[in-house]
């Protein structure tokens, strides 16, 4: 496939893991190659793009140093998107490929080529309005937060709309893509899904257990919420 590129976001030094990822590319005709992911727990200083003291009014809670490293590594592979000019299959080193994967990616291509960005995995079971059919497989709209960021394609149109809507970083990446009103983009899904996870968790986002933000935390952070939509000039939780 000359039309397309893959990029694998993984930590340098994890080979085993980039051995399971290799396996898994070498079964496909892609162009494809390792990108080194940014180390969260490396940074010695916090990226301008997070606020920790913002994001913890608006979230209820800071981003954890292995999520921001991985909303900055998918940035990283968003500026690869944009520089090489193609469409980009972004996998974090966490994935399997199913029987289907290079018949949808094909279909992408070649046969139905109206769209900017596709989900090809997911975490949630969520309902769907369908788009497009071919054969065993289908092109949809989600109605909900499908949850993940192992596997997704994108055009270099919105990569680059995507590296100026997270010009301010205030929640988890995965969460990021599906948050319409800030980017503007539509993500789409194939379905069923033609990439899973491999069961092995990626090194490059440890996403805790979290409570529920309840009583007057909630309350505060609704508020918040509620002054950054109305007052600010760039609302990170627009209306």
């Amino acid at each position: 496939m000359q039309a397309i590129q893959a990029l694998v976001i993984s930590l340098p030094g994890s080979s085993d893991r980039q051995e399971k990822a290799r396996s898994e590319m070498v079964k496909t005709d892609l162009n494809w190659r390792f990108l080194d992911a940014i180390r969260g727990s490396a940074l010695t200083t916090l990226p301008a793009e997070y606020q920790p003291k913002k994001v913890k009014r608006l979230l209820g809670f800071e981003l954890t140093s292995s999520e921001l490293g991985c909303f900055l590594s998918h940035k990283k592979a968003w500026q690869a998107c944009v520089n090489d000019n193609i469409p980009t299959i972004i996998f974090e080193d966490d994935f399997r490929l199913l029987p289907h994967f290079e018949k949808t990616i094909s279909y992408l291509i070649q046969d139905y080529t109206d769209w900017g960005a596709v989900r090809l995995q997911g975490l949630s079971l969520v309902h769907h309005d369908v788009i497009h059919s071919f054969d065993d497989f289908s092109l949809v709209r989600n109605k909900g937060d499908a949850v993940g960021a192992t596997a997704y394609i994108l055009k270099p149109a919105q990569a680059k709309a995507l590296i100026e809507a997270a010009a301010d970083i205030y929640e988890p990446l995965d969460h990021f893509l599906e948050h319409y009103q800030v980017h503007q983009l539509e993500f789409f899904a194939v379905k069923p899904y033609p990439v899973d996870i491999s069961g092995d968790q990626t090194t490059i986002a440890d996403r805790p257990v979290r409570h529920p933000i309840k009583g007057l935390a909630k309350l505060g952070r609704s508020i918040a919420r509620i002054w950054d939509r109305w007052f600010s000039q760039k609302p990170w939780f627009p209306k």
